[in-house]
């Protein structure tokens, strides 16, 4: 299943009125053994329960046969659980005998809420567990987003009660986030580029940058990027991950290898609910329009070929950041040519609601950027917000951060 699509509905269905953390965990198995993309056939939620160093079976659905609801599995007998907590998402062949004779052979199991130190190891709270026709890596990957997206509403659940916005703290984190925005506008070789953002509140998550890499600034990177949530923890992630690939950018260091290392850092210093999508992308003086790229799960930047009006998108070419530790990312390409462009955006345009919950979405934005082929980035840019704000400004209660970047081939 396309990565964002079950973000998105993983976010619908948890962010529903639950009356507990268990029933939104049940729902949400139960819609995912609905979804016919996910191919998972049953499942399990398990609980940890510190006292007998045991998880407890909370529940299980699906076309499976059923365990005695008493069940439990020792930590001491199930080493697999530490890797768990390293990986997050683990596919392995079923040990335990019980579960075999059940005729579960081979299955993923992901890691759920906080962790809790016991003897020295710390174990996620809860395990969702299933089966599947096909349990391969794209399966891991799709775990990894139900997981963190389920510990990022568990938190806001116990959060919620006693969350205060501190105004100071507010304003200078608002200060410091405009610090490391670059100017609008920028006039590179054979290129013009223009970006900008609109946080959905004071600060927000989404960024962008315009990196020259090398001693005669032969390169220039192009990064945009959406950190997880809105506010002032998403802010301070966005912050963080821009401030990292400046700096990656002055070893200048191959796209692939880089991404791989944001990764890894997203992974080891944020907390398991948060996540970041990047595009990042660069061009040169080269006389054929050459762009390389890379996308982490972010939405597909649109490129437009300003001869025949046809439309690429960029699709990822690895996961978001942060879920998947020791994940891979491709290194893809295109040419521009004179008068060709691209643009980059944030989930706040396309997902840009009006009263009826309408999305604006891509079919909207591509009709936009086609009306506006002839005119500069900045144009397109404003061109572009302000057909959004029009459409969503009608009573729409939801608004995310929006960012756009356009960059186009002058001669």
């Amino acid at each position: 299943m396309e990565q964002k699509k079950l973000l998105r509905t993983i976010e619908t269905i948890a962010s529903k009125n639950f009356k507990s953390i268990e029933e939104m965990l049940e729902e949400v198995l139960n819609q995912v053994v609905e979804i016919e993309e996910t191919h998972v056939t049953g499942g399990r939620v398990w609980k940890l329960d510190p006292d007998k160093k045991a998880y407890k079976l909370l529940f299980q659905k699906g076309n499976v046969q059923k365990i005695d609801p008493q069940f439990e599995l020792p930590l001491e007998e199930n080493p697999v659980f530490k890797l768990v907590t390293s990986e997050r998402t683990i596919l392995s062949d079923e040990t335990n005998k019980t579960l075999k004779e059940k005729g579960i052979f081979r299955y993923s199991a992901s890691g759920i809420g906080s962790k809790i130190k016991i003897d020295g190891e710390k174990y996620y709270e809860y395990l969702l567990a299933v089966n599947s026709d096909k349990i391969d890596e794209s399966l891991r990957y799709e775990l990894n987003i139900i997981a963190t997206v389920l510990t990022s509403k568990i938190r806001e659940k116990r959060l919620s009660a006693t969350r205060k916005k501190l105004i100071s703290d507010i304003d200078k984190a608002k200060q410091l986030q405009r610090s490391i925005l670059p100017e609008h506008k920028l006039t590179f070789h054979n290129y013009e580029i223009f970006g900008t953002t609109v946080p959905a509140e004071i600060i927000g998550g989404d960024f962008y940058d315009y990196l020259h890499i090398g001693y005669d600034e032969e390169r220039l990177g192009i990064v945009v990027g959406d950190a997880a949530s809105k506010g002032l923890s998403a802010a301070a992630e966005a912050m963080y991950i821009s401030g990292a690939i400046r700096m990656a950018a002055t070893f200048q260091l191959k796209i692939s290898p880089m991404m791989f290392r944001m990764n890894e850092l997203v992974n080891k210093i944020f907390s398991d609910d948060r996540f970041t999508t990047l595009f990042y992308g660069e061009i040169s003086n080269d006389s054929r329009g050459l762009f390389l790229y890379a996308n982490a799960g972010h939405n597909p930047p649109i490129f437009v070929d300003a001869k025949t009006e046809e439309i690429i998108y960029l699709k990822p070419t690895g996961p978001l950041l942060g879920p998947a530790p020791k994940a891979k990312y491709e290194t893809d390409s295109l040419n521009f040519n004179v008068g060709d462009i691209l643009v980059i955006y944030t989930d706040g345009i396309v997902e840009a609601a009006n009263q009826n919950f309408e999305f604006y979405d891509e079919e909207r934005l591509k009709k936009n950027i086609l009306l506006n082929l002839n005119k500069s980035p900045e144009e397109i840019v404003y061109s572009i917000l302000d057909d959004v704000l029009k459409f969503s400004t009608a009573g729409s209660k939801y608004q995310d951060d929006k960012t756009i970047v356009v960059i186009k081939r002058i001669n």
